[in-house]
């Protein structure tokens, strides 16, 4: 009710304030040059209140689009360590769908567990809550994440993608049983699943309640080191990953994006592959 409210005042707004200028200019020279009404409404000192009025009718259109430009930009950016905001404004409504496309999903997760935790103490107006995690296949072969060859070429190394999928494979088990705890409860029904998607990850994208994306690029190249002994990986940092913010109450250039973010995600989501380790728990 109150997005419609919105709208209807964005739609008719401009009209209702030009008509209400122009009015008031006309009333203003009837009362200068028809002394009756001139002496209604006090003679001549309505004379200036018209020609201001006139101005402000000419100038509307320029001082409304130059309030606009002085507004936050549509498109700003937040870093991912501000992921906790958005998942709680996220929570504020009575269903929230959040979804996730990027690496492991880490700078998330402990978002969505403190999130969901607190629901089972007080669900407040939330009644549903639909999870889908987007993580790459650990299984196949990968450039990134993988080991930094002596000419800094990219060495696929096993065992190091095996630890990221241990860490999706924990991850999702945590959130599938806090949402079986709070489905079975009865107050509010949750669902939660970790997918993967081919190749390396190169976006972070969270979208919320599918009115507002943040999307950045992962630095594909950053390297780490587990232990001072061990050999460099190339190992994507998410925290240190700067997000562009669209909402889609913005305007109607970042709406029409939502709807594409939302078709491209819903379509990744349906051609992506179930788990191995969900697999082996319904076979």
């Amino acid at each position: 009710m109150a997005d419609r409210l919105r709208r209807y005042l964005a739609r008719f707004e401009p009209a209702v304030t030009r008509f209400l200028l122009l009015g008031i200019f006309v009333v203003g020279l009837i009362a200068q040059f028809v002394k009756p009404v001139g002496d209604a409404l006090e003679d001549k000192t309505f004379l200036g209140g018209a020609l201001l009025s006139l101005v402000a009718y000419v100038l509307y259109d320029t001082v409304k689009d130059l309030a606009a430009s002085l507004r936050l930009p549509a498109r700003s950016q937040v870093n991912s360590r501000e992921l906790g905001r958005f998942v709680g404004d996220a929570f504020h409504a009575r269903t929230v769908e959040i979804t996730f496309l990027g690496y492991t999903g880490e700078t998330l997760f402990g978002e969505l567990y403190h999130r969901l935790d607190g629901l089972l103490d007080n669900p407040g107006p939330t009644r549903r809550v639909c999870i889908r995690v987007l993580v790459p296949d650990f299984g196949q072969p990968m450039t990134v994440p993988s080991r930094v060859g002596p000419n800094g070429e990219a060495l696929d190394d096993p065992e190091f993608r095996r630890r990221h999928e241990r860490m999706c494979q924990e991850h999702d088990q945590v959130l599938s049983v806090i949402a079986e705890r709070l489905t079975g409860a009865g107050r509010v029904t949750v669902e939660s699943e970790y997918r993967l998607y081919p190749g390396i990850p190169r976006d972070k994208i969270c979208m919320f309640n599918r009115e507002l994306v943040l999307h950045g690029l992962y630095d594909v190249v950053a390297g780490t080191r587990l232990r001072s002994s061990d050999p460099e990986y190339y190992d994507p940092k998410g925290y240190r990953t700067d997000l562009t913010v669209w909402s889609a109450r913005d305007s109607d250039a970042t709406r029409a994006a939502i709807a594409t973010w939302n078709r491209h995600l819903d379509g990744l989501w349906s051609l992506s592959t179930v788990t191995p380790w969900r697999r082996s728990t319904t076979t």
